[in-house]
């Protein structure tokens, strides 16, 4: 059995691997396992790790470091692709606001950690891992690690057990600091769904669909387009029915006559201001529309063919050229107006009304074909790791700051995924995955990220706990979770009167907390939650790492 033991215990490849792959699967079944409907999820791979290398299954600490910064650099590269579209435009209006209500959670937690560091005398690489730990950040852990290994050459396995001692009760913390905050301030669900009813913003912008009855004179005899431009405001002519029964697929060259009905797709905030000015609305629906057009049929079509990709609508000329109109865009499950200047990216899926034969034509135009979205884009995913290596690699120097300040394998990546993702379809490049792609993507790397982690750390970690103080950890680290969490929730709520829903998906967003979102998203019972954690993410994250190498840095250098 010596072949056995050398397995388990020795070293070279086929070691690491089940080594590796052991971790992984007994961390992920136990992720499996709620207490009080909460799961400390992938997390236990770290935990499970630290088992595994305290009773001296190891690996070779060359190997290890290099599994564990790929994927660190695969967990965050993916997080980016999927945040990025919708990073920007996050700053808009109420995203500014929910932005800066982050970043304030974000810099309070560190001046917390620092203020505890001062206090108590732990160091400041330890704190920075009870930091990590108690805002549930991995990338933040990843960053700090690799900045004190460039700054020093070696490494400090404190950060790692700081980070495996608090982030338990930080998970535990973020979830208890959500239900104070609706205890504290009487939350009632029906009177925050009401107030989400009158502001949110999200339905107002959605494509939706109207009948109306043209009845202003002044539109008698008037083009489409010159409509549109004396209304000044986004919208789309689907069809018109004549006062003679015909039923037309309208273009920008179209003729409207008072009496005709029109069949309009705008946004909620336009279509009342479209209709008053037009004439009447009128009790017609969809389906009514398809029942009186038996020439014209409406399909939607999804666009794959990489070609495509950044092409406006407007360029594809479809109503000239193919007789149909492009009246919706349903992107990531939001109906967008199909504007001219839209662009258009892959996986878009257009909603086409035409002629059967038509709408043939266009479907080979724009490709149809679910398995040409199956085929992963490697190409975009591997160039964009690596201007992210290099990016992540460049030392910034700044004033006052004594060592450079480098994005890191952490920041790097996540930065080009965010960039090439939002703006790659300008360029022809191909950056669409499909979620359940991104998401293997994203497990593999955090996996073997865990796993590395806890087997580097796993040595000293119940000496810390039981014999160097490392319980005191734990309560360090629920006071960095807790306290910048309600100071600022009091303030959004009592200041800025933010819904309830919102803050929930604010505060999971913050910490970046995936197990928070999912309790959230469950006691809500709508969405608003994963969209204001989406919508603060990204930033939160980048300001995560950046704070856990500005720490190293000064405490180092």
């Amino acid at each position: 059995m010596e072949w056995l033991n050398s397995l388990i215990f020795g070293e070279g490849i086929a070691h690491s691997v089940l080594i590796l792959s052991a971790v992984i699967a007994v961390g992920v079944f136990l992720g499996k396992v709620k207490v009080a409907g909460i799961s400390l999820g992938v997390t236990w791979i770290l935990f499970v790790g630290i088992i595994f290398s305290h009773f001296g299954m190891r690996m070779d600490p060359h190997t290890l470091h290099f599994i564990r910064e790929f994927g660190l650099i695969l967990f965050v590269y993916s997080i980016g692709l999927q945040v990025g579209p919708g990073f920007f435009s996050s700053f808009k209006k109420g995203g500014i606001r929910l932005n800066m209500l982050a970043s304030a959670i974000v810099l309070l937690g560190v001046a917390t950690a620092y203020a505890l560091h001062l206090a108590t005398g732990i160091g400041i690489t330890t704190m920075v891992g009870i930091l990590s730990g108690a805002v549930t950040n991995t990338p933040g852990l990843g960053a700090a690690q690799q900045t004190f290994t460039d700054m020093t050459g070696g490494s400090d396995e404190t950060i790692a057990l700081g980070y495996a001692v608090a982030y338990p009760l930080g998970v535990v913390g973020i979830i208890l600091a959500i239900i104070f905050i609706r205890w504290l301030f009487r939350i009632r669900f029906e009177e925050e769904n009401k107030a989400l009813a009158e502001n949110d913003e999200r339905a107002a912008k959605e494509a939706e669909l109207a009948s109306v009855l043209i009845v202003n004179p002044l539109i008698d005899g008037q083009k489409v387009v010159d409509v549109k431009h004396s209304i000044n405001r986004p919208f789309v002519v689907s069809r018109v029915l004549r006062r003679d029964g015909r039923i037309e697929i309208v273009n920008a060259e179209t003729v409207l006559r008072e009496g005709d009905k029109v069949l309009v797709v705008a946004s909620a905030e336009h279509m009342r201001p479209i209709i008053n000015l037009v004439g009447k609305r009128i009790e017609m629906s969809h389906k009514d529309w398809e029942e009186l057009d038996s020439q014209f049929i409406s399909r939607r079509i999804i666009i794959t063919k990489p070609e495509l990709n950044g092409k406006r609508i407007g360029d594809l000329k479809l109503r000239k050229g193919f007789g149909v109109t492009v009246t919706r865009v349903n992107r990531a499950g939001v109906d967008l107006i199909a504007r001219h200047d839209l662009q258009l990216q892959m996986g878009d899926r257009l909603t086409v009304v035409g002629s059967e034969m038509a709408i043939k034509d266009i479907t080979r135009l724009l490709g149809n074909s679910m398995l040409r979205l199956r085929e992963p884009n490697l190409i975009p995913i591997f160039i964009g790791i690596c201007l992210g290596v290099l990016l992540g690699s460049i030392p910034f120097v700044f004033p006052g700051v004594p060592q450079p300040i480098k994005l890191g394998l952490a920041g790097g990546p996540l930065v080009v995924s965010i960039l090439i993702s939002r703006f790659g379809p300008h360029y022809k490049l191909v950056t669409y995955t499909t979620m359940s792609a991104n998401l293997m993507l994203r497990e593999i790397g955090i996996s073997l990220f865990l796993a590395c982690v806890g087997l580097g750390a796993g040595d000293g970690f119940v000496r810390t706990i039981v014999y160097e103080g490392g319980y005191h950890w734990i309560g360090y680290g629920f006071v960095i979770t807790v306290v910048p969490i309600l100071l600022v929730a009091v303030f959004a709520r009592k200041v800025y009167k933010t819904n309830y829903y919102t803050l929930m998906g604010l505060i999971a967003g913050s910490m970046t907390d995936p197990p928070a979102l999912a309790y959230s998203n469950a006691l809500a019972g709508n969405d608003m939650p994963a969209v204001s954690y989406a919508t603060v993410y990204p930033l939160t994250m980048f300001l995560r790492v950046l704070t856990a190498q500005l720490l190293i840095i000064f405490s180092v250098g």
